[in-house]
């Protein structure tokens, strides 16, 4: 298929949605796919909306200042740093931060005391949204990507398998997909971060898929915002939908644009803001 005929393709495709949507221009149908693995935070879940705004903050305030800093650098440079790691457990994010405090002459602390207290920082910012869901005091519909009952509800009348894996401590995953009525979907096949953070990747449940149900990447999907679900899941040989999602303006159809460019860099074949056109997407990468 030439350059020119690709493009025609994808545009008639991308006709048939109502919401933004980006084909790359190796994209091909999977008719083979029957396993899916999810990413959370970003992809489906939106109680930690803004924790990058939790992080950036702490990192400056610990990071020790050098002759010469320029603090929008600064910014920018640790702000890239968590964003690159975005998907990968947040303990990496804690290690980078650990090399740029040692660059810098600093005595960097254990990177588990700077998670830990990352996490406590978050849990202060999330802490209504959490106890709003407990009580029932807001519907899950508010903390949940645009569409996502739907493209869950589509994947389950599919009968394919469906996986959550997480660089969110897997005990937070599992009591925030229970909040938002998400466990159901997935069963015990909800996995996410540990303190031992070798124990546990997105490659490594990846992998145990493959392995356990003796398949191929060509039977994978995998969805999600992060840079690490997507380059891991087209290193198997699975699809990847990248969620570009606008987390602060969920429902508006916008893409993020960091993530759309960072996505498409690392090999997504779809990009997507949300699922508001779920059955859509999955004729599509059905071949229907």
């Amino acid at each position: 298929m030439t350059e020119t005929s690709s493009l025609t393709l994808h545009e008639s495709l991308g006709a048939r949605f109502t919401g933004k949507v980006e084909f790359a221009g190796h994209f091909a149908p999977r008719p083979t796919i029957q396993h899916v693995v999810f990413d959370f935070d970003g992809t489906l879940s939106l109680i930690r909306e803004g924790w990058p705004e939790v992080m950036l903050p702490m990192f400056e305030e610990l990071l020790p200042p050098v002759d010469g800093d320029e603090p929008d650098k600064v910014r920018a440079m640790l702000l890239d740093d968590i964003m690159t790691l975005n998907g990968r457990q947040t303990i990496f994010q804690m290690m980078k931060f650990a090399e740029r405090v040692t660059e810098r002459g600093g005595v960097a602390r254990d990177p588990l005391e700077y998670k830990h207290e990352y996490l406590r920082r978050l849990e202060t910012r999330i802490h209504s949204r959490v106890n709003r869901l407990a009580d029932g005091d807001a519907e899950p519909g508010e903390f949940l990507l645009h569409g996502s009952i739907s493209l869950l509800d589509c994947l389950e009348a599919r009968g394919w398998n469906l996986y959550l894996a997480s660089g969110t401590d897997e005990s937070f995953v599992k009591r925030e997909a229970g909040l938002l009525g998400l466990s159901r979907y997935f069963g015990g096949h909800i996995y996410g971060a540990q303190d031992d953070y070798k124990s546990f990747s997105k490659k490594q449940v990846i992998e145990r898929i493959l392995r356990e149900n003796e398949v191929k990447g060509d039977r994978l999907l995998v969805i999600g915002d992060g840079y690490v679900e997507i380059e891991d899941g087209k290193n198997a040989g699975g699809l990847a939908v990248a969620v570009a999602s606008d987390e602060a303006n969920n429902g508006a159809g916008r893409f993020d644009k960091w993530k759309r460019e960072r996505l498409l860099g690392v090999g997504a074949d779809i990009v997507v803001p949300d699922y508001r056109d779920a059955a859509v997407l999955l004729d599509i990468i059905e071949g229907k």
